[in-house]
């Protein structure tokens, strides 16, 4: 009862095995067959080895059968007993052999030792074809003994089979021995390897996920400590001045005007920690800039031509790109927008071009990604050897346009600030000459930057001489 009771046991366990293995295989089939759609090449390696991995080497048993089967063995009751307990033995040991809990379990050792017992036992009383179930006891053992013992059980192994096989069929059997050897090793090396690269594989998920979650703690952490105290503050100054609304209303002023400053600095300090998460690749930008300018009806053109672009020089245009496209689809009205990005040995141009009113507010404060808006890109531009330059286009519309060395790391020197600079600057900012005149392109600045004007909170000013001297081409040469 208790023999029949155990045989249900392990029928049921080698059915769920199967249903495990399946679903296994049909989870990394699905995923093989997504990844060769979207032609990238899959990272998974399929679900694990188990024991059915093993089950087809008992086919070398097949010679055994035979000689029962045609009554050429003696006692074939005995012989057919061997045969069951071995199989019986070979396909628990080899599933326990998959998991390392089972693997190493004392039972797992003692069936490997019981079935050396039936393999010597089979070959010393029949000899011939029954001495193949050594190999097979190898494979048993090289998958169980995986480690520091594998050698020296290994080497036991093989000369127990080369005292049996030459004991029964002479010298002419030592293939036996061989194969033995060979089964241990090749299959112990095997699965040792496959097991090292799956540890390996999760040991890297596992590391990427804690970075993921340290690197989430930390933005969290940062982000309490910038605003908590901030927002207290805003919350503490908003009820003062709703109190003081009614009877004191320069005070309530007063209240309004620390909360404005308080919220700037805690922008300004938001701003400064995202900005390693903000920083974005030129082709990144260029595909949603596309997607932006088809979104508001405008038909978008790219064109990119060059050599590789650096890091840091790619990151640059693609601030240039985000702003631009962004004042292109609220400001200018346009229905076309060419982006050309076109590089050379030693600089890159990048142009945006459109057909619009050609009276884009570039300059207001708060325009920008990040409020930067071009007169930030201008100074981030001129700092790392480069230039931006933004106005009406000779035929309507706007253009901006921004030039980088394409290698950071020789960046030029800054000219020294000439006469000629100087003059062409006041020509820009539309001053009168010494003529007393006014040059046409000093005209048609200050009508850009009235229309910035009136588009501007009143707090923001006092920064608009700034942005006047950053209007023109020559006003963005380095001093």
């Amino acid at each position: 009862m208790n023999l029949m009771r155990g045989t249900v046991c392990q029928v049921r366990e080698l059915r769920a095995a199967r249903a495990r293995w399946k679903a296994d295989m049909e989870r990394f089939k699905a995923g093989q067959k997504a990844a060769r759609g979207s032609g990238k090449v899959p990272e998974d390696p399929g679900p694990p080895p188990t024991g059915f991995a093993l089950l087809p080497w008992l086919l070398m048993g097949m010679g055994a059968f035979s000689n029962l089967f045609q009554g050429e063995a003696a006692n074939p009751w005995i012989g057919g007993l061997g045969l069951l307990t071995f199989n019986s033995l070979y396909i628990y040991v080899t599933f326990r052999a998959f998991v390392k809990e089972t693997r190493q379990a004392r039972s797992t050792k003692v069936a490997l030792v019981l079935m050396g017992l039936v393999t010597c036992g089979l070959a010393l009383g029949y000899g011939g074809s029954w001495l193949y179930f050594f190999p097979l006891l190898g494979l048993a053992t090289g998958a169980v003994m995986r480690g520091p013992w594998l050698g020296r059980t290994g080497l036991a192994l093989t000369a127990l089979a080369a005292a049996v096989s030459t004991y029964r069929a002479g010298w002419d059997a030592l293939n036996v021995a061989y194969g033995t050897f060979l089964s241990t090793m090749v299959t112990a090396a095997i699965l040792s390897l496959a097991e090292a690269v799956r540890e390996l594989r999760a040991a890297r998920e596992e590391l990427a996920r804690r970075a993921v979650e340290k690197e989430r703690l930390r933005f969290s952490r940062d982000l309490h400590d910038l605003l908590g105290h901030t927002l207290s503050v805003i919350v503490v100054k908003s009820e003062a001045a709703r109190r003081l609304a009614g009877r004191d209303l320069d005070a309530a002023l007063v209240q309004i005007g620390d909360i404005e400053s308080v919220g700037r600095q805690a922008l300004t300090e938001i701003r400064e920690a995202v900005t390693g998460y903000r920083e974005g690749s030129l082709t990144t930008e260029l595909d949603q800039a596309r997607s932006a300018l088809s979104a508001a009806g405008v038909d978008p053109v790219v064109r990119q031509a060059g050599p590789p672009l650096a890091p840091q020089t790619a990151a640059l245009l693609g601030w240039v790109v985000r702003e631009a496209v962004t004042n292109v689809v609220r400001h200018s009205g346009a229905t076309h927008c060419e982006i050309t990005v076109y590089g050379e040995a030693e600089r890159v141009r990048l142009t945006v071009t459109d057909d619009g009113t050609g009276t884009v507010p570039t300059c207001a404060p708060g325009e920008g990604v990040g409020g930067t808006g071009l007169k930030g890109l201008t100074e981030r531009l001129a700092a790392a050897g480069g230039s931006l330059t933004a106005g009406p286009g000779p035929r309507d519309g706007f253009v901006v346009t921004a030039e980088l060395p394409t290698d950071p790391t020789h960046l030029p020197e800054p000219p020294e600030p000439t006469a000629e600079t100087a003059e062409g600057t006041k020509t820009a900012e539309g001053t009168k000459t010494a003529e007393g005149t006014k040059t046409a392109e000093g005209t048609a600045q200050e009508t850009a930057l009235e229309t910035a004007h009136e588009t501007a909170p009143e707090t923001d000013t006092a920064e608009t001489p700034e942005r006047t001297r950053t209007g023109t081409a020559e006003s963005r040469q380095p001093a």
